[in-house]
C-alpha cells in the first residue's frame, strides 16, 4: 500500500515506481515533513509495490467491504483510495501545448491531466499549475510544448492505499491530487482534494440528520 512521489522533472518516459518505471521515485509512505516537495535526486524505493500488486489485494478489499459496510466511510479505520477515487481521467501527449491542455481541461470540465510519453504515464498536472506557469512566463506561453516544461511533482497510490493515510501525504506536500495506479501500472483513477471535501461532507450530514 505504498504511496510515491515523483519529484519534478520533465515528462521524458515514465515516471511512475521502480517497479513499472526507469525514473526514480521516492517512497513516502511513512512521510512525516510538512513541506512542499522539491527537486532532488530521488532515492529508489519500491519494496512493497510489486507483492501487493500479487497479495490478494482484491480478496482483502472484498472482505474490508463486507464488515466495514454499516460504518460512515470517513470514519472507518481504513479506507481504499479505490472506494473515494474517481475512475475520469483525461490525458494528453507530452508533445502537446499549454493551450492544447487547458482547452481539454475546458472541454471536458476536469482540472487534472496525466501527461504521457511513449504511452506512459510522464507527469500529472492541474489547472492551477498550469496558469501560474503561463503568469510566470508569459510571451508565447500558451504555445510552449510539456516536452520542453518541468512538470511538478505528483503523488501515485495503489487502489488499496488508506486514503486516511494519502490525504496526509498530500498536505504534506502541499498537493491537492494524486494519480491511482494499478498492478499493470495503467492510470486508474485520481483522487483530489474535492474528493475528500464531499467525503467529509456528507457524513457531517448524516451526524447532523441524526
Amino acid at each position: 500500500m505504498s504511496i510515491f512521489v515523483s519529484e519534478p522533472g520533465r515528462p521524458i518516459g515514465t515516471r511512475l515506481p521502480q517497479a513499472l518505471r526507469a525514473r526514480r521515485v521516492d517512497d513516502v509512505t511513512e512521510l512525516t515533513e510538512t513541506h512542499a516537495s522539491r527537486e532532488s535526486d530521488g532515492t529508489a524505493t519500491d519494496a512493497e509495490y510489486q507483492q501487493a500488486a500479487n497479495s490478494g489485494r482484491q480478496r482483502a478489499l472484498e472482505q474490508y467491504g463486507a464488515s466495514a459496510a454499516g460504518e460512515p466511510k470517513s470514519q472507518r479505520a481504513y479506507l481504499p483510495v479505490s472506494s473515494i477515487s474517481s475512475p475520469a481521467l483525461y490525458s494528453l501527449p507530452a508533445t502537446a501545448t499549454i493551450a492544447e491542455a487547458l482547452s481539454i481541461m475546458d472541454e471536458h470540465g476536469v482540472s487534472h491531466l496525466v501527461v504521457t510519453a511513449d504511452d506512459n504515464v510522464a507527469g500529472l498536472v492541474d489547472l492551477r499549475w498550469l496558469l501560474g506557469w503561463l503568469h510566470e512566463h508569459k510571451a508565447d506561453a500558451m504555445n510552449q510544448s510539456l516536452t520542453h516544461m518541468e512538470l511538478p511533482a505528483f503523488l501515485t497510490a495503489s487502489p488499496e492505499t488508506d486514503a486516511h493515510q494519502l490525504a496526509r501525504l498530500m498536505l504534506a506536500h502541499q498537493l491537492n491530487a494524486a494519480l491511482v495506479v494499478d498492478a499493470q501500472g495503467q492510470p486508474a483513477g485520481i483522487v483530489t482534494s474535492t474528493d475528500y471535501l464531499r467525503l467529509y461532507a456528507s457524513a457531517s450530514r448524516q451526524q447532523g440528520a441524526v
